[in-house]
């Protein structure tokens, strides 16, 4: 694919990952276009750039165009997807895309169940602070940079989504596995089908160099065992806290408020010490895993130790401030494994009670992942859950917010349904003690919900 001869219109330019491939692409000087559904921050800061966005879909922007770019969430009925096959045009999946521009550059990707936006935010921070100028094109805000994408000169850093078997339309030369387990359930009915995808997603990529993989996780070890048994052992990097076999080790691991501590060994010993000022063991792994692969790539340990400290994670990702003594954590993680680890980042730095504010998503979460949810907040002392988000998806007779907060109850004593968002704070305010913190697991819209509840606490201070 020609960039540069290619006039490019992008369907919901609007979205945190087809508007980092815009970005990419109008600064690599293609003609880049695009429509959405409503006006954003993001929309507002690519028109900034130069490049035109419309607000609604019009087929008559095709006119400009020489190939449509899509998401697997624009569905074949929309009507520029439409218009665009009735005149025998290009449609492309967004990671197509991706993985030409990946094509081009040195570059490291990142894929995994959790975790991927902050490692591959870390990997870019490191290369950054080593003097390369990364490029970048990752699902969320970087704090560090107060953007999810740029094109860099010489590395292109990528979070690699799987959650649609996309991924295999990429082909970074360092790839990191983070984690995996079954997710995205929607797409992916079985084990078999997810470890099949990640597999060809490494075995099928004629670039790959090494691969950087989570020697504690389950699911990543398994992926290492069939890697060496497909002959690419010889490419496999592990790093991990628990493994004692991990090539990069953290040992000494000492976390404490919105921060950690510890000690990285390599394969010939002591790398040296480090800190960063990200909460909870699971980011002291997900930076773990940035620095081996920044490490394998050359960068001197001192540096990555140097610069780790600054590093300051996403937007949205264990985002907290102070609400006139209530502390406010936003974080967009729907996933049970992964409100488990937030939730015990936040016990273990609470001052006071912690109360968990969850919007569900999609029925075959609930139905397939009941047990776990109901694992996953016992770690909270109160549990609110508001209307389910079902993404498009068919009901499953039985599956439902009820069901979830049965299941929830079993292991917290205190789970509420509020059904409305904007009843959410006022419920709060009657059930939250000073010195609590209260997540907010969800969306943008839970989140706008979240940022008034602040607002209002602050105001009345």
């Amino acid at each position: 694919m020609n960039v540069l001869d290619t006039r490019f219109h992008l369907v919901g330019i609007g979205g945190i990952g087809v508007s980092a491939v815009a970005r990419l692409l109008h600064a690599r000087g293609a003609y880049v276009q695009g429509s959405d559904v409503r006006e954003s921050q993001i929309t507002l800061a690519l028109r900034a750039l130069g490049v035109s966005v419309q607000i609604g879909h019009d087929a008559s922007m095709l006119d400009t165009a020489d190939v449509v770019v899509r998401s697997t969430a624009i569905p074949e009925t929309n009507l520029e997807i439409v218009a665009a096959h009735a005149r025998d045009m290009p449609v492309v999946h967004r990671s197509e895309v991706l993985g030409a521009l990946i094509d081009t550059r040195s570059s490291v990707g990142v894929i995994g169940t959790h975790g991927k936006g902050t490692v591959s935010g870390a990997v870019t921070w490191l290369l950054d602070a080593a003097g390369h100028e990364p490029g970048y094109i990752i699902g969320g805000l970087l704090e560090n940079f107060g953007d999810n994408a740029r094109d860099g000169k010489t590395w292109l850093v990528a979070e690699i989504d799987e959650s649609d078997g996309s991924l295999v339309n990429t082909r970074p030369q360092i790839a990191i596995l983070n984690n995996l387990e079954l997710d995205h359930l929607n797409y992916y009915d079985s084990w078999d089908k997810l470890e099949a995808a990640v597999i060809r997603f490494f075995v099928d990529n004629p670039r790959l160099q090494k691969c950087v993989i989570n020697a504690d996780d389950p699911g990543a070890r398994a992926i290492a065992a069939k890697l060496r048994e497909k002959g690419l052992g010889d490419r496999i990097v592990t790093f991990g806290f628990a493994s004692e076999d991990a090539d990069y080790r953290g040992i000494d691991l000492q976390t404490s408020r919105m921060s950690a501590q510890f000690t990285v060994h390599g394969a010939d010993g002591v790398l040296g010490c480090t800190s960063i000022s990200l909460p909870g063991s699971y980011n002291a792994s997900n930076v773990l895993g940035a620095m081996a692969a920044c490490h394998v790539v050359g960068v001197p340990f001192d540096v990555i130790a140097a610069a780790a400290p600054a590093y300051r994670g996403l937007e949205n990702r264990f985002t907290l401030v102070d609400a006139d003594g209530v502390e406010v954590v936003k974080d967009y993680i729907s996933h049970p494994t992964g409100i488990r680890r937030v939730l015990g980042a936040a016990r273990e730095q609470a001052r006071g009670d912690v109360v968990a504010v969850f919007k569900p998503y999609r029925f075959t979460m609930i139905h397939y992942l009941q047990d776990d949810y109901a694992e996953a907040f016992a770690e909270a002392d109160r549990v609110v859950v508001t209307e389910l988000y079902t993404a498009g998806e068919v009901p499953i007779p039985g599956v439902d917010t009820d069901l979830l907060c049965r299941r929830i109850g079993e292991r917290c004593d205190q789970v509420n349904y509020v059904h409305d968002l904007d009843a959410i704070p006022p419920f709060l305010d009657e059930t939250v003690e000073p010195g609590s913190t209260v997540l907010f697991f969800g969306g943008d819209d839970l989140f706008a919900v979240a940022d008034g509840y602040v607002r209002a606490r602050r105001a009345r201070a």
